[in-house]
């Protein structure tokens, strides 16, 4: 087997798994929102990946603000983010996203802040403390995500 044929079934490998984690996490969503404990579970979530937002950016890497969305893309490769600089800081916009998308089959509740925007919010404020960060639209109600961060 070439190289080439290894890194392939690699890539492989990780798209499924990025995959079943998607599924895992719309499933959890599921049941959080038909046992009526979504909305507080977000937000016990929200709470403890704010205080561990600095870690979580240390363990990937993440050292500047657009980092934030770029490399956990990267790693769970469920969302396509895309940054443009803006006055005073910048717009991340999502067009297409896994965990969204297998969350609108399975159900009625929406994953996007359990899972995505609070986390991302986390890593950002560690990196960028003044950051404000705001999120205008959803998938989950919308053609797109779009986040928008003002930098100090």
């Amino acid at each position: 087997m070439t190289n080439e044929e290894r890194i392939a079934i690699l890539e492989q490998k990780v798209k499924i798994l990025q995959m079943f984690y998607a599924s895992a996490l719309a499933d959890s969503v599921v049941r959080y929102g038909n046992e009526g404990i979504l909305e507080k579970i977000t937000g016990q979530k929200k709470a403890e990946q704010m205080k561990t937002g600095s870690s979580l950016a240390e363990r990937l890497g993440i050292a500047e603000p657009k980092q934030s969305f770029i490399k956990i893309q990267e790693i769970y490769g469920c969302a396509n983010w895309v940054c443009t600089e803006t006055e005073g800081g910048f717009e991340a916009v999502c067009t297409a996203c896994m965990l969204c998308a297998i969350s609108k089959k399975m159900g009625q509740f929406s994953p996007c802040r359990i899972y995505c925007l609070s986390p991302l919010e986390a890593v950002l404020k560690a990196v960028a403390p003044g950051s404000e960060f705001s999120v205008t639209q959803t998938l989950w109600d919308s053609d797109r995500c779009k986040a928008v961060v003002k930098l100090s």
